[in-house]
Order: structure tokens, then C-alpha cells, then sequence
């Protein structure tokens, strides 16, 4: 037996590949980028370990040309869905009694599959099937996805190490049970990060997943699974069962074991998630924990000291990188007006260099966006800015989707600072502007703070302490995650513990050890070395 208390050792990020044109990297994803192309593979379910076909299918396309399938995939139905469940309770006493450590070890393996062996098969996978450009595939399909299974393991080892002080007549110890039933994980389109991350934190402390993919993320979360699978993964931990959302949910969400949902996606799936729950509390064993990340309207508020450069870059790179499609995307923004004339400047500069097209041509910053019902919806909010007296489109505008879904960076004004497109979230390429008067700052952190029913991330930006400070303590509920002269994206694990409030989430700060808590449920154990051999009070003797 070995009794070595195992530590480890705070991890590093795993440094992002340049890919600077001639590098070693360049050609090997380009290569891989072209092999991909080339092929059509078939996604089956997988369940206990076993793949599973069901004939009921759909297409993976390319979101930059959406003529062009990528893969079949088998859609699960109810009998899959019990399938996955039962797959899921029937491995759970094997997996959550095995060390902690042999658990750890199997995700630094699939860390450094990922690191050396997959690196280009999982960002050409994402760059194709989910429409980013190579930086984009990089820090959330290697090096986040990366990040997220060596600094979990590493906050596990925390976690398990806080333990109750003992005396010399009791030994006092937490164990951190796992959930007692199986954990329902439903991850969105736009990080493949967020679906290794919902799929294997609750596993790193010992629960048992069903993982319900997006569609459009298909083709690298599939590879992933087939990484864990080759880490060493026993089969049933986690069951990869891609489908309709609504059958997948309403048979887990009725199911008695549901301990858990680690969701990220849209705010009203979310509503409906946990109603559904709260509707089914009679039938659980236990209640279920709800852990979730939302939606976003990430503000830019500038103070007249700002530099007007760096908001320019911060609302370009925060507005448009991944065609606007994250959560924490710089989405408003508040500019004084001494500012904006050299703001509006600024952003034209960029706007003007700023190529759009198939993500094969690392040249191009933009890329299309994911499907076609997204947009639709984003072209109806432009063409609602484009006829209405209380906005103006000043940049960009235009839409395509005649070979793929393609939408010009866009930046509306608004003269109304609650005007449709400053308080919904779009999640595409539009940044909405506001310009306030100078004197009106102030005024302006309260209008920001009241505007939008989510509170994800924030920014503000100003030379002064002061400001800076201010601002912090009148947006405190405002923003989850909130940056100082810098744009509202790129929160990194381990370092900035991601997520917010109101109608945001649940703030569980995914990269952080507050989110493995929640996959725990603690037991206390006191041990008396010697009982008491009388029920009298002392001075009853």
C-alpha cells in the first residue's frame, strides 16, 4: 500500500503558440486543418465506455461554409438517455472510492495528450466546426481546456487537504463525498474549454457525468472524449450523449439519482432547468445542486482621464474577437464625449484592417458565425438599430449567408442609453455606444449598473486611483469578473476565477477551487478514543 501524502505543486498556464508564419506549429495545424477538411467522420454516442449508434442523425458543418459536412452525428433519445444515467450510477462506487490521486493522474495524462500528442486535432476541430481563427482555437481548445485539468486537480488536493483541527481525545476529519446520484452537464457551442470543464470537474471529486454537448461543438468535444478515453478513463464516469436538449433534460431533470447540472448556455434554458427541478424536488433523493453561467452584456465604462487608444483596442478586441460570441464580450460601452471623437478614430482605424473570411486563412480576425438561427437573430436587432430614430449603425452593418454565416463588425450609437441593443444580449458582433457628458460620470456608473439584468464582466478605465476605486465599489454587483484598463475577456484559470451574478449564474467562478466545492458534499467524522461511562453532569455526581 502506498501512504504517501501526495502534493502538488501549484500549476503553470500552458504557454499559446504564436504560429507565426514558417513555425513548426503553423504547418502542423495547417496540415491538420487540411486533413480535417478532407474527411467526414461519424460521432456516435458514448455510454459506459461503449459507442453507440442510433440512426437518428444529424450534420456537423463548417460555419464559414456551411455546404460543407464535417461529420454525422447520432442523436440520442430516451432509451440512450437512461442508458447514459444508468451507465453513469453503475460506475459511481468504483470511481468515487478509487484515490484522488489516481483520479488526478488520469486527467494530467488526457493534459498532456492534449498538450503534445492532440494539440492541432483539437484546434483545427474547433477552428472548423465552431468558426474561430487559429489564436482563438489556441487559448480555449489547448491551452484552457489544458489549464482546466491540471488546476482542478491541483484545487482538489486543496480542497481535500482543509481538514477540523483534533484534540487528544478525538480525531476530527471531513471526508468530500461526491454527490450522491449522477451530475447532468450541458455545455454551449462557443468554448470547447467550458465542455471539458463542465464534464470533468464534477468527475475530478468523484462524481459520475451524463454530458450533454452543443451540436455546433460537436466535432472537438468528441475528440476530446476520445482523449480521456485513451488517458484511461473507465467508461461510464463520463457518457458523451449529444441530442435534442429538450429529451435529454426532461428524462435526467425527472430522473431521482439528478444530484447535480453544471450548465453553461443561455439564461432562459437555464430558468427553465431549474424550475423543471424545482417541480421534481419531492421525487430527488437529495437536492440537487444548480450550478450555472449564463448570459452577458460585458460594459466598457471610460472615464474622461482614459487613454482613448487603449479603449478603442479593448472595445475591438472585447467586442469582436470570435465575432462577439462569448458571455463576457464587450457588448456596451459608456464614452464621455471629450473622448469620443478620438475613440470613433481609433475604432476606424482597426475596423478598416479588420479581414473577415474562412478561418484556413490566418490572416482573417473574423470569421463567420455559428449557424444560421444565430444570424438571423443578430441581422434583426441590426435592422432594428437601422430603422430607428433612437440609434445610428456607424460601422459596419452588413451581413452574408449565402456560403457561410458572415457579419461585418458592428457599432451602433445610441441615443437612448436604453435602447434594445444596450440592455439584451446579442451574443454576435455588435457593440452598442453611449456617449455621456463629461460631467456625467457619476450618473453614468448608476445608469450602467441599472441597465442590464446581467452582471457577468465590466470594465473601466481611467488614470486615476481614485476613479478607478469609485467606479469598483458603484459597479460591486455589476459585474462578476471586473478589469481595470483592460477589456472585459480573456479571464485565464487560476487566475481569474470566471463567472457572475443576477441573471448571470450562479457565480461558482469556474478556474477557481469554488467550483469543485460544489461537486462535494462533506461528511464530518468524530472519533472518541475513550466514551464516557456515566450520562450525569459532573455536578450531579
Amino acid at each position: 500500500m502506498n501512504n504517501a501524502i501526495f502534493n502538488l505543486a501549484e500549476p503553470k498556464n500552458e504557454p499559446v503558440r504564436p504560429y507565426m508564419p514558417g513555425s513548426e506549429e503553423r504547418i502542423k495545424l495547417e496540415e491538420e486543418l487540411k486533413r480535417q477538411s478532407s474527411i467526414e467522420i461519424e460521432i456516435p454516442l458514448i455510454i459506459g465506455g461503449k459507442e453507440v449508434r442510433t440512426g437518428n442523425t444529424g450534420k456537423v458543418v463548417m460555419p464559414h461554409e456551411h455546404g460543407h459536412i464535417l461529420a454525422t452525428y447520432h442523436k440520442a433519445g430516451e432509451k440512450e438517455v437512461n442508458m447514459a444515467i444508468d451507465a453513469a450510477l453503475k460506475a459511481k462506487e468504483e470511481w468515487m472510492t478509487m484515490s484522488w490521486v489516481e483520479r488526478a493522474s488520469i486527467f494530467f495524462k488526457t493534459a498532456e495528450l492534449l498538450s503534445k500528442k492532440y494539440r492541432y486535432q483539437i484546434n483545427a476541430a474547433t477552428m472548423l466546426g465552431q468558426g474561430k481563427n487559429a489564436f482563438q482555437a489556441e487559448i480555449d481548445a489547448a491551452c484552457e481546456v489544458i489549464d482546466f485539468l491540471r488546476y482542478n486537480t491541483y484545487f482538489a488536493s486543496q480542497i481535500y487537504n482543509q481538514q477540523p483541527k483534533s484534540d487528544t481525545d478525538t480525531l476530527n476529519r471531513l471526508e468530500y463525498r461526491p454527490l450522491e446520484g449522477f451530475v447532468l452537464a450541458v455545455t454551449p457551442f462557443n468554448f470547447t474549454a467550458i465542455g471539458a470543464n463542465l464534464s470533468t470537474a464534477p468527475a475530478m471529486m468523484g462524481n459520475t457525468v451524463v454530458w450533454k454537448p452543443a451540436t455546433t461543438s460537436l466535432l472537438a468535444n468528441y475528440y476530446f472524449m476520445k482523449i480521456l478515453d485513451e488517458a484511461g478513463i473507465p467508461g461510464g464516469v463520463i457518457n458523451f450523449v449529444p441530442g435534442p436538449g429538450a429529451v435529454i433534460g426532461n428524462y435526467a431533470v425527472n430522473h431521482k439519482y439528478l444530484s447535480g447540472i453544471h450548465f453553461t448556455g443561455g439564461t432562459n434554458t437555464f430558468n427553465s432547468l431549474w424550475k423543471s427541478v424545482s417541480n421534481n424536488l419531492d421525487n430527488y433523493v437529495t437536492y440537487p445542486k444548480l450550478v450555472g453561467e449564463t448570459g452577458g452584456k460585458g460594459f466598457v465604462v471610460a472615464h474622461p482621464t482614459a487613454n482613448p487608444k487603449e479603449v478603442a483596442i479593448a472595445l475591438v478586441k472585447g467586442g469582436f474577437e470570435y465575432q462577439g460570441q462569448k458571455c463576457s464580450a464587450a457588448s456596451r460601452a459608456y464614452l464621455p464625449k471629450s473622448l469620443w471623437p478620438v475613440i470613433k478614430q481609433e475604432m476606424q482605424g482597426m475596423l478598416s484592417e479588420m479581414k473577415m473570411g474562412d478561418v484556413k486563412d490566418f490572416n482573417n480576425f473574423i470569421n463567420a458565425v455559428i449557424d444560421e438561427s444565430s444570424f438571423d437573430s443578430i441581422m434583426r436587432y441590426i435592422e432594428t438599430a437601422r430603422k430607428s430614430k433612437d440609434a445610428d449603425i456607424i460601422f459596419g452593418g452588413k451581413g452574408d449567408k449565402s456560403k457561410g454565416y458572415f457579419i461585418e463588425p458592428t457599432v451602433i450609437q445610441a441615443y437612448d442609453p436604453h435602447f434594445v441593443t444596450m440592455e439584451e444580449e446579442i451574443f454576435g458582433p455588435v457593440l452598442t455606444i453611449y456617449i455621456y457628458e463629461d460631467a456625467d460620470f457619476e450618473a453614468t456608473l448608476k445608469l450602467c449598473d441599472s441597465t442590464s439584468p446581467y452582471a457577468l464582466t465590466g470594465a473601466i478605465f481611467a488614470k486615476e486611483r481614485s476613479v478607478l476605486a469609485g467606479a469598483c465599489r458603484a459597479l460591486r454587483y455589476s459585474a462578476g469578473n471586473f478589469y481595470y484598463n483592460d477589456k472585459p475577456t480573456g479571464a485565464m484559470v487560476g487566475l481569474q476565477p470566471f463567472g457572475g451574478a443576477r441573471k448571470s449564474g450562479t457565480n461558482d467562478k469556474a478556474g477557481g477551487f469554488m467550483n469543485l466545492i460544489r461537486w462535494t458534499s462533506p461528511r464530518t467524522l468524530k472519533e472518541s478514543f475513550l466514551s464516557p461511562d456515566d450520562f450525569k453532569y459532573g455536578y450531579m455526581k
